[in-house]
């Protein structure tokens, strides 16, 4: 890996399709905004075609001549996920770059996407899967086999996937239903690669983190005022993504790094290098061992398929 990688390191993207979702903010709009700077085509998908054309004007301040185009896209809505991907395949025969980036964090309380799926299991995970799933055909027409980026999260390193009760019907925990929705999207990564190589699709997926990086969806959380008490822990909490963390441009590199990098391995996951992976120079990221477990990640991916009524086996 190239030491202390930063985006002026990428390759020049010039004919290249990218996708980010998420990108109207965050992290999401970083990758977006390093992609389009390396001259690739990129689209910004999300859910709000205000925030979508804010973004999109954004982009084209901060990258002058960029070509991008905000589309509209709710991760959280099987029918909206089928629609795209069946809008995509009628414009484009290849997609050179898929980063699945969009998802949300600790939700207070239970809630469910319009399909009946638990809001962070389904937008975290389902909806990625699904995605990724009906965009394949594309991926594997890029010329150079398409790129799928999973983005995790170092609350993967504690996730655990409850089989018995993955949408969090009989007990509820905002974190915890975070840390496994996270540890699930990198296993979605890991066994993505193990079956591009198993069938021999020209496909290459790659998982990042972004560390402790001070984004919409930490702030957001983070900002949420409910007791003293919790006010008190998230008001440290900032403190403590401040002091420790780094910004979503930082965040966004070993995201960029693994949509970009000749470098970045089939099968591989990039964070920050420095301790904890909070923040730092791109590294090799330590995958926790329920991702490496291989029955764990065959069982998820029939339920995944099985839910989504989509297959990427």
């Amino acid at each position: 890996m190239t030491r202390h990688w930063t985006i002026k390191q990428a390759p020049r993207m010039d004919g290249h399709l990218a996708l980010v979702t998420g990108a109207t903010g965050g992290l999401g709009y970083q990758t977006a905004l390093g992609l389009a700077s390396r001259g690739a085509r990129v689209m910004l998908a999300g859910r709000n075609p205000d925030k979508g054309l804010a973004a999109l004007t954004r982009l084209q301040h901060d990258a002058p001549g960029a070509d991008a185009t905000f589309r509209l896209l709710d991760v959280a809505s099987l029918d909206s996920i089928a629609t795209f991907a069946r809008e995509l395949a009628a414009e484009t025969d290849r997609l050179d770059i898929l980063v699945n980036n969009a998802g949300v964090m600790g939700t207070p309380r239970r809630l469910e996407t319009r399909d009946g799926f638990e809001l962070q299991f389904g937008t975290n995970f389902l909806g990625p899967f699904a995605l990724t799933a009906r965009l394949r055909p594309l991926l594997c027409a890029a010329p150079q086999g398409g790129r799928v980026v999973t983005v995790a999260s170092l609350a993967a390193l504690t996730g655990q996937i409850v089989f018995d009760d993955l949408q969090g019907r009989r007990r509820y925990a905002p974190f915890r239903a975070y840390r496994q929705s996270k540890l699930a999207d990198l296993i979605l990564a890991l066994e993505l690669d193990r079956q591009a190589r198993t069938h021999g699709w020209p496909l290459h997926s790659i998982a990042a983190h972004p560390g402790w990086a001070m984004t919409d969806i930490a702030a957001s959380r983070l900002n949420t005022k409910q007791g003293l008490q919790e006010r008190l822990t998230r008001f440290g909490a900032i403190w403590a993504f401040r002091l420790m963390g780094q910004s979503a441009a930082h965040g966004a590199l070993p995201i960029e790094f693994a949509a970009m990098a000749p470098e970045a391995r089939d099968g591989g996951y990039y964070g920050p290098g420095g301790r904890g992976e909070r923040r730092g120079h791109v590294a090799e990221a330590f995958i926790p061992p329920a991702a490496r477990d291989l029955t764990i990640a065959r069982r998820l991916w029939q339920v995944a398929e099985r839910l989504t009524g989509t297959s990427l086996s």
